[in-house]
């Protein structure tokens, strides 16, 4: 996955909504069995999402967001994951509360080859390791605010001061890790200026994408993390002077980091360098 800007979560109680995926155009959409599905509903859900992605998947690239490891239901997720990854109708899984290594291990065996893992950070544990869960190199990794508050006992504010170390050392470590890194979740779905400022400041810190959870999250953050005319432009014009061994474009000095941080514009953009 080199792109993966605004992931569409859709609860797994409601996969009729799958049809609609197309119209919000997201990078690709999560079906979740986890936040979304009440704790009496697991099963019925999983049945749901199963029928559903036989009969049809979108036409983006779909995963399952299973349940967590210490859960009743996660084995039950998994092993019908695995079987819709190995029927086509699936690409992967979303893997909430990564703690330990070896859960991302026990989970890709489980998996056929070139499945997809997206893990979620997204407690005390989780944030405080993940340097070493990152360096085990899941496709993806998002950073989940709100449950890492609930974990340490935080109280979530709209200015998300009180996770600002934990949000920046999850996309740290994944920048280290060569791993794509999704931002924390806004989950005043209808205020759509909160979001695009949560959305700002989280591309500012380095992630490339944003969790989105209501269609009207995924146009803006296709806006706020892919760059703009101006600096597709710029980057082509870099990469342009370092080949022919121009030392200098508009009046700033090119080098190697200036090479690598516009190689990193243009794959933001879709283009290939």
């Amino acid at each position: 996955m080199k792109r993966l800007r605004n992931p569409l979560f859709v609860p797994g109680g409601r996969p009729e909504l799958l049809a609609k995926v197309a119209r919000s155009a997201p990078d690709a959409v999560f079906v979740d069995l986890e936040d979304a599905v009440p704790p009496g509903e697991k099963d019925t859900a999983r049945a749901l999402v199963v029928e559903a992605l036989d009969a049809g998947r979108p036409d983006v690239p779909t995963l399952v967001r299973i349940n967590p490891v210490d859960s009743p239901e996660h084995a039950a997720d998994v092993a019908a994951c695995a079987s819709l990854i190995a029927a086509g109708s699936l690409d992967g899984v979303v893997l909430p509360k990564y703690s330990a290594v070896d859960q991302l291990a026990t989970l890709r065996a489980a998996l056929s080859p070139g499945a997809v893992v997206v893990a979620g950070l997204e407690t005390g544990l989780g944030v405080a390791d993940a340097r070493e869960l990152l360096a085990a190199r899941p496709d993806a990794a998002y950073f989940g605010a709100e449950d890492y508050a609930l974990d340490i006992g935080a109280r979530r504010t709209p200015r998300s001061r009180e996770v600002l170390y934990a949000r920046s050392h999850v996309v740290l470590c994944a920048k280290l890790a060569g791993v794509l890194a999704l931002d924390q979740a806004v989950v005043a779905v209808r205020d759509v200026g909160a979001y695009r400022r949560d959305a700002e400041e989280g591309r500012d810190l380095g992630y490339d994408g944003k969790i989105c959870l209501h269609p009207d999250q995924v146009t803006i953050a296709a806006e706020v993390f892919a760059p703009s005319e101006a600096e597709v432009a710029h980057a082509r014009a870099v990469i342009a002077a370092a080949a022919d061994g121009v030392g200098v474009v508009d009046g700033a000095m090119v080098d190697a980091v200036h090479v690598r941080m516009a190689e990193t514009v243009l794959a933001r953009a879709g283009e290939d360098v």
